[in-house]
């Protein structure tokens, strides 16, 4: 018995009653994007935050980039990482293009941590797509644990 596995889109046109099958061809024209189409996750920038006493480690996926078009970004205990990727164009004569699933464009990710960095002792280093932050915490604020009664 052979049996095969089909990958199911919810958001497809098939199995859509009629009068949503046709969004996607209304939109066409217009720069929108259309409800119904896919929405691409791996374009969101993936992070990983552990903490210390002194410090917070930050380790971010970002790769097929350079790392002069990373830009990190910090404003008391705010962290913006944006990054650029441009678009390669290979003119090769006779050729012609059938399909490109190349990203390009501008991605970025901004989070907000519970202490202020030292921002004059940042460590930034970008290698196989890793973007590694090290972020000391300003000394001096410290929280303080309330305990409820």
């Amino acid at each position: 018995m052979n049996q095969s596995l089909i990958n199911f889109d919810p958001f497809s046109k098939v199995g859509l009653p009629r009068r949503f099958a046709d969004v996607d061809d209304f939109f066409r024209g217009f720069q929108l994007a259309p409800i119904f189409k896919e929405v691409d996750a791996d374009l969101r920038i993936k992070i990983d935050v552990s903490e210390t006493d002194q410090a917070y480690s930050v380790k971010a996926e970002i790769p097929g980039l350079k790392k002069e078009d990373i830009k990190v970004d910090i404003d008391g205990n705010q962290v913006a990482i944006t990054a650029e990727k441009k678009r390669q164009i290979d003119d090769k004569e006779g050729a012609t293009i059938l399909r490109s699933e190349s990203y390009y464009g501008q991605i970025y990710r901004n989070f907000t941590l519970a202490s202020d960095i030292d921002e004059e002792n940042v460590i930034a280093k970008y290698q196989d797509g890793i973007l590694d932050l090290k972020l000391p915490k300003k000394p001096g604020k410290i929280g303080k644990n309330i305990v409820v009664t």
